[in-house]
This record gives structure tokens, C-alpha cells and sequence, in this order.
């Protein structure tokens, strides 16, 4: 009988519990039904997340639709969605711990579509809060973390690659669906397209959740809920370099489209730089996850970070240029996609694979601190002190952000090794 600890350090195993895994019991990693399940995790997050990428196209009918409601109401639909989804990822962790994740997936994916569906009948931006917003992010959660969790467990050697490659679905799905969505809109409605969205969602959840097995199945613990991962230094550090990540992330995605028509007075070119982001996510998080392979997902987290803070205080801040706009535009959209795809890689390093989704769930609630300090603020600064034109301070803001996302990951980095050339 062969067994295999997980790399969880001593001084840890009071938080997450040391595992130790024979082969006689649990299916081989880096096989055949590993890549399955990558598989599936794409497909997944590219119809989810895919929504929740593609929200800006229902923003615009609703604008149309509610114009007494202010813009910044309106907005909190698409927050919430994927706010919900990182708040509820906890208790979506518990449930894949607790329970069959391939039921988890299914019945999240009934009940998210089930949101959209009944947001298609709503008349009023509250019940469509509620219902697009809020409904849809907390079942869309029992989605997310699965797929998120899930290829870290079955893979070791390509762990990252794997990783990246399911979430880079998210952004495949946002490009896809957003061009869908829109001729929808204009040929039937966007009642209709939040219909045929939930049926999507529905029909994926169907098809593919019972790809979602898990590897490793736990013991339950007493607490439902256990925040004593909080007194852990890597973990609090992890969680803090989220945080001010996540904050940061979406302020390039939600205001370089404008700037570029506001400030640079380039007509018609919003939707591109849009577009470059996006693109240069997918690539990112394929290449960066291939590349985390080789020289650690904590080194390329690190790495792409500082390139990201590089990319919006140094390219985009000082210089009103189209050709400038661009670089800052690829080289943000390709690093910062590892926010995502490489925290799943770095939590199952350090602290192993029995209880990861628990504990994905637990750090994902960063995320949604992270994504309503910043936005909310971000526009706050370019209404109170920009005019609506001036976008100085928002791009200080989240540039800022994203540089002490850096300074964490560098503590992190080195207490965890003090030399520059491990691979971590």
C-alpha cells in the first residue's frame, strides 16, 4: 500500500487536518477522468460566470426600461451576482464537503437558472435585485466552487495549467454570451433572453454535474461552519492580498471602455478595449497557469500582480494615448486573470486538498469584500472629484489596490520561503 501526505505544515494542521491519502482508496491524480473533470468544470463556469460576465448587455435594457432608476442601482444587479456568488461560497464549501458534490452542482444549477427564469417576469429593479442579483449569485455559488475546487484535487503535476484552463471558461462564456445576449435583446427581448439564459444554466447543470465527483471524501466536522482558518498567518495573508486584488480587478473592466471614448475621444472603441481585456484574460489564465506549473503558482501570482499594478499606474495613469490605453489593456487583461485561476492552486499547496473547497469558500468571501469596496468608491471618486471626466483618482485608487494586493503576496512569499529562486 502506497500513500502520499498532503503538504500541509505542522504548524497548520491545527486549522486544516492533516490528510493522509492511500491509493488503494481514492482515484489517481493526472489521469484520463482527471481532464474529464476539468472538462466539465469549464463548461460549467463558462455559462455561469458567462452570465455574470455578459450582465453589462442587460444593463443596457434596463437603463432603457427603468430611466427614473439611477445607474448605480442598476449596477448592483450584476455585483451581486457574482458578489453572491464569493459571499455564499462558504456555506456552497460546506455542502461539497457534507454532501454529494455532483448533487450540489445539480441543484444549484436548478436553482440559479430557476432565478433567471423568475427574473424574467419581474417588473421592478428591486425584484430583479433579488432575483438576478441575489438568487442567482447564491445557487450560482453551489456552482462555482465545485468547479473551481474540483481540478486542483484531481491534478497534481498540471494542477495550475488544469485550474486555468476551467476558469478561462468564465471569460470564453462572457465573450460568447455577451454577443448572444445582445441579438436576443434585439430580436425577442430581454425577457426572453433571461429565459433562455436560465434554460441554459439549467441544461448545463444537467448535463455536466455529474462530471463533478470528488477525489477525496472527508469526514464531517461538528462545526458547519469553521472561521478558524482566520488565525492562520498564510491564510490571513492570502486572504488580504485577495481582497485588495479583488478590489482592484474590475475597475480597468468597468471604466477603460469609457475612458477611451471620454478622455481619449476614440469613438467606437469602447467594445474593443473591452475586448482586449477579455481576450487577454483567456490567454492569461491558460499561459500563466502552464507557466505556474514551472515556476510556482505563488511566484506567477506575485509576478503577475506587480505587472497588473505596473500596467494601471504606470501605462494608463500618466499617459492619454490610444497606443499606451492598449498596452495597459493587454498586459492588465492577461496577468490579472490569475487572480482567479491561480488562489485555488495556491490554497491546495499550502494547505491541501481534504478540505479545499471548505476552504476556497471561506477565502472567497475576500473576493466579495474586495469587489463592493472598490467599485462603489472607484465611481464615488470619478463623480465627486473627476466630474465624470477626469479619471485621475479612480485609477490611483485602483492602481493602489492592486500594489498592496503586491506588498501581501510578497509577505506571504517570504515567509513561506526566503529564497527568490524556490519554486513556491
Amino acid at each position: 500500500m502506497s500513500e502520499r501526505s498532503l503538504t500541509i505544515n505542522e504548524s497548520d494542521k491545527y486549522v486544516f487536518e492533516k490528510a493522509v491519502i492511500t491509493e488503494d482508496n481514492v482515484p489517481a491524480q493526472d489521469s484520463l477522468h482527471a481532464w474529464i473533470v476539468v472538462f466539465g468544470s469549464f463548461l460549467l463556469l463558462m455559462v455561469t460566470v458567462g452570465t455574470t460576465n455578459s450582465f453589462g448587455v442587460y444593463l443596457q435594457e434596463y437603463q432603457t426600461e427603468f430611466p427614473s432608476t439611477p445607474k448605480s442601482t442598476l449596477t448592483w444587479i450584476g455585483s451581486l451576482q457574482f458578489g453572491g456568488m464569493c459571499f455564499f461560497g462558504v456555506l456552497a464549501g460546506v455542502l461539497v464537503e457534507r454532501f454529494d458534490s455532483r448533487l450540489v452542482v445539480f441543484g444549484g444549477s436548478i436553482g440559479a437558472g430557476a432565478a433567471l427564469l423568475i427574473s424574467s417576469a419581474c417588473t421592478s429593479p428591486v425584484a430583479l435585485i433579488i432575483t438576478q442579483g441575489v438568487l442567482f449569485g447564491a445557487f450560482g455559488s453551489c456552482i462555482l466552487i465545485p468547479s473551481i475546487s474540483m481540478p486542483s484535487q484531481w491534478m497534481e503535476k498540471y494542477r495550475a495549467l488544469a485550474t486555468g484552463i476551467a476558469v478561462a471558461g468564465g471569460s470564453i462564456g462572457g465573450l460568447w454570451m455577451s454577443f448572444a445576449t445582445r441579438a436576443m435583446n434585439m430580436q425577442l427581448g430581454y425577457h426572453w433572453s433571461l429565459r433562455i439564459n436560465g434554460f441554459m444554466v439549467i441544461v448545463a447543470g444537467c448535463a455536466f454535474s455529474p462530471l463533478m465527483r470528488k477525489r477525496v471524501v472527508v469526514p464531517k466536522r461538528d462545526k458547519i461552519i469553521d472561521f478558524g482558518a482566520l488565525t492562520n498567518a498564510k491564510f490571513v495573508l492570502l486572504f488580504v492580498s485577495s481582497l485588495f486584488a479583488a478590489g482592484g480587478y474590475y475597475a480597468p473592466y468597468y471604466y477603460m471602455p469609457p475612458y477611451v471614448e471620454t478622455v481619449l475621444q476614440r469613438d467606437g472603441w469602447s467594445a474593443s478595449i473591452s475586448s482586449i481585456l477579455n481576450a487577454g484574460s483567456i490567454v492569461g489564465r491558460v499561459v500563466i497557469g502552464l507557466l505556474a506549473d514551472y515556476l510556482g503558482p505563488l511566484n506567477s501570482l506575485l509576478l503577475s500582480s506587480v505587472l497588473s499594478t505596473i500596467a494601471v499606474l504606470v501605462l494608463w495613469l500618466p499617459f492619454k494615448s490610444l497606443g499606451t490605453l492598449v498596452a495597459s489593456a493587454v498586459i492588465f487583461g492577461f496577468c490579472s486573470g490569475s487572480l482567479v485561476s491561480l488562489i485555488p492552486v495556491i490554497t491546495a499547496n499550502l494547505f491541501g486538498i481534504k478540505r479545499l473547497s471548505s476552504t476556497i469558500g471561506l477565502l472567497f468571501i475576500s473576493y466579495t469584500i474586495g469587489s463592493f469596496v472598490c467599485s462603489p468608491v472607484a465611481g464615488s471618486l470619478l463623480d465627486k472629484y473627476g466630474h465624470g471626466t477626469d479619471y485621475t483618482w479612480t485609477i490611483v485608487y485602483a492602481g493602489l489596490f492592486f500594489a498592496i494586493a503586491s506588498c501581501t503576496l510578497l509577505v506571504l512569499r517570504i515567509t513561506i520561503e526566503r529564497s527568490p529562486f524556490r519554486k513556491v
